[in-house]
């Protein structure tokens, strides 16, 4: 059996349920035209559930916003065909970004209707998880349509807690404390 060629930090091959084969990778600004290309394939409600508004196309600019992080503040995971980035088709995007002030960290995850159900959400949410393990964030959060089942599911499973957002009927936010618990001194 060949043994796979050394893949850089944060890639990785996953063989789905159905039997494709995706990389998991850190976007490229050269996923900014398939992250486009892409966007006319996602139903409504999908767009609709990662931008909690409805939004027609996905401008050249935004695009371009979407596959250029920080690397400080930021982490992106595309999940695509196994192809050089720019000629992959992309099926699902992870992201989160702390934010400076309370050194808390939203998460963003949209997976397409192709590949949805074969467990890469939870893979993708649970590599967020680790990024921001390594960055010292205190909280990962994410606002979440109420009636958006799977992920509100996938959040409570991997032990995110949900709150109420008076402010924002309709959406829950879930959050995961990352913090360690204090110790408890001996008695």
């Amino acid at each position: 059996m060949a043994l796979r060629e050394r893949l850089p930090p944060w890639h990785e091959y996953q063989r789905l349920p159905n039997g494709r084969e995706v990389l998991i990778r850190p976007i490229r600004p050269e996923d900014a035209v398939p992250l486009r290309e892409g966007f006319s394939l996602l139903q409504p409600d999908e767009v609709r559930q990662r931008f909690l508004h409805a939004v027609k196309e996905l401008t050249p600019e935004a695009a371009d916003r979407f596959s250029r992080v920080n690397p400080k503040t930021e982490f992106a995971l595309v999940a695509a065909e196994p192809l050089p980035p720019g000629e992959a088709l992309v099926g699902a995007v992870a992201r989160i970004a702390i934010d400076d002030a309370s050194n808390d960290a939203e998460f963003a995850i949209l997976v397409s209707h192709y590949i949805a159900g074969m467990g890469l959400g939870r893979y993708l949410m649970t590599r967020l998880v680790k990024w921001a393990r390594g960055k010292k964030v205190h909280r990962v959060y994410g606002d979440v349509f109420e009636h958006n089942q799977p992920m509100l599911q996938l959040a409570q499973s991997l032990g995110f807690v949900r709150e109420h957002m008076q402010e924002a009927p309709g959406l829950v936010r879930v959050v995961l404390d990352l913090e360690p618990p204090p110790l408890q001194a001996a008695s």
